[in-house]
């Protein structure tokens, strides 16, 4: 994205070979990778005026994973990096009090997660205590003393959980973050996504040391993730979420419901203006629909990475035909723009009469993932796995999923949850499998603990049958019948394009 020109945050980036190397000479670092990386810092520190672990001018880093194939929410990310008690008392002096301990209690949570194997839940619960004891509802509600109160609470979690101390070294931080994020391609969910989607011959992933922008910074700061077109549909239309006052992984986490783009539009018209703009270069640059994460700190757009969007068999279909129209990509192009299993999506079935089951809805989410569930309900991955083995058909409904629940989301016949958006890991994991899936259904409230699920009145069990409507957000009681579905305009042109190349002769001598 920098080399066509767009506004990317500095940085340097450590290649695939590096992490095999890592993994092929027992999990160390290649001799004088750490020096060259030190070396790249040094010119990251010059271009921005800033360094890391100087409190009059700190630095803070972010530390992400980079595979040559997308697998969204399986590998790990670490953001602001560098903090510790002496840089955030700069960073308050710099920025403000509130900024600078919400930032180093995010940078606590999810080092002590990604980096030291502490549970994020570890974390969570001193979060909602403190929200509960200052009688508040949400996170950007808690004052800098809050914060203040929190991070130490946080510190003390990897006394209770670790044995240790925190580590306050920033070289220290990053050094260990890099070899988490490299361990992570290693970790048991990235492998079973690559099993499943059958990815094979890669390396290992890059990491990207990039200088952290600020969601996070009051009113005039968010951050979003955005899909240049309709993954479910493939209309022509940007589909995306933003939360204002907020860090990335918020967004793509499903720990808080984002809102809609317009909001965006609203709130910071030029950085959307610019947005969109940087939308319609990169598909003309990549030839494709991309999924793109994006920060604004103060009113300036920051573009933090982008890749091929995942997208349904509907979506893939339309998105092909509509960039040769457009004149994007030739015919040959946009057939292997569509994977097989994207037409298989296709004939999947749908509900054979949704108007017969209004009086059923219970509960209404987000279309997260279009298409129609029936099965039973469970309420752990685990379980998931087990009771599709048996020839079950599931649901798996959670409050959140996280990435370690990719086997059971696999093996679910659909996923509803209560938190999370429609750029969520979960949604666009279920999008890319054509898994139907309903997110932030705020209606519904999870116990695992009981395996029950409460909407209102209504108390769903394990074991019972809903449906879910994937394309509207319906969640409805009982088994509905489904139909074969319908082949569409585009799918028509598309297999007349496949037909046509497939007869095209090749001479040979």
């Amino acid at each position: 994205m920098a080399s066509i020109g767009l506004s990317v945050p500095p940085g340097l980036t450590i290649s695939t070979e590096a992490c095999h190397e890592y993994q092929q000479i027992g999990k160390k670092l290649p001799l004088g990778l750490w020096e060259e990386i030190l070396e790249g810092l040094k010119f990251v520190e010059k271009d921005m005026g800033a360094f890391l672990g100087d409190p009059s001018k700190p630095l803070l880093l972010s530390v992400r994973s980079g595979a040559a194939i997308s697998m969204p929410g399986m590998m790990d990310t670490v953001l602001n990096l560098g903090l510790n008690d002496q840089v955030v008392a700069g960073l308050s002096a710099k920025s403000g009090e509130r900024f600078a301990y919400d930032s180093f209690r995010r940078f606590l949570d999810m080092f002590g997660d990604v980096v030291m194997g502490i549970p994020h839940s570890s974390f969570e619960e001193k979060l909602e205590k403190m929200k509960e004891s200052k009688g508040v509802r949400l996170d950007t509600d808690l004052t800098a003393a809050d914060l203040k109160e929190l991070v130490e609470q946080y510190k003390k979690v990897y006394l209770e959980v670790k044995g240790e101390e925190f580590p306050s070294d920033p070289k220290k931080q990053l050094q260990l973050a890099m070899t988490a994020v490299f361990d992570s391609w290693d970790s048991p969910r990235a492998i079973k996504y690559r099993s499943i989607n059958q990815i094979t011959g890669l390396k290992g992933t890059a990491v990207n040391i990039q200088c952290m922008v600020f969601g996070n910074m009051g009113n005039t700061s968010g951050t979003g993730v955005l899909f240049t077109r309709n993954p479910s549909t493939g209309e022509k239309k940007l589909y995306g979420e933003f939360l204002i006052n907020a860090q990335g992984e918020d967004v793509v986490a499903g720990i808080r419901t984002p809102e809609d783009l317009d909001t965006m539009k609203n709130c910071m018209p030029q950085a959307y203006d610019e947005l969109v703009e940087n939308c319609e270069i990169l598909e003309r640059h990549y030839k494709d629909m991309m999924d793109i994460e994006f920060t604004v700190q103060e009113n300036r757009l920051w573009m933090l990475q982008c890749r091929s969007g995942k997208r349904t068999g509907k979506g893939a279909v339309k998105i092909a035909v509509d960039m040769v129209s457009e004149g994007l990509v030739d015919i040959r192009s946009a057939i292997k723009m569509v994977e097989p299993q994207h037409l298989d999506q296709l004939l999947h079935p749908q509900f054979e009469n949704p108007s017969a089951y209004k009086d059923k809805v219970v509960a209404t989410g987000l279309p997260a993932s279009p298409g129609a569930a029936v099965g039973q309900v469970v309420f752990s991955a685990d379980d998931a796995e087990e009771w599709h083995a048996q020839g079950k058909s599931v649901i798996l409904v959670r409050t959140e999923t996280s990435p370690e629940d990719v086997g059971g989301m696999h093996a679910a016949a659909g996923i509803l949850t209560a938190r999370g958006g429609m750029t969520s890991h979960a949604a666009v994991v279920a999008r890319g499998w054509g898994r139907c899936c309903v997110s932030g259904c705020s209606d519904i409230h999870v116990s695992d603990a009981e395996k029950v699920v409460e909407i209102g009145d209504v108390v769903i069990s394990e074991g019972e049958w809903i449906s879910l409507n994937g394309s509207t957000g319906e969640v409805v009681l009982g088994k509905q019948p489904l139909s074969p579905p319908a082949l569409s305009g585009d799918l028509e042109t598309f297999m007349s394009w496949a037909d046509e190349i497939r007869r095209i002769k090749v001479p040979f001598n």
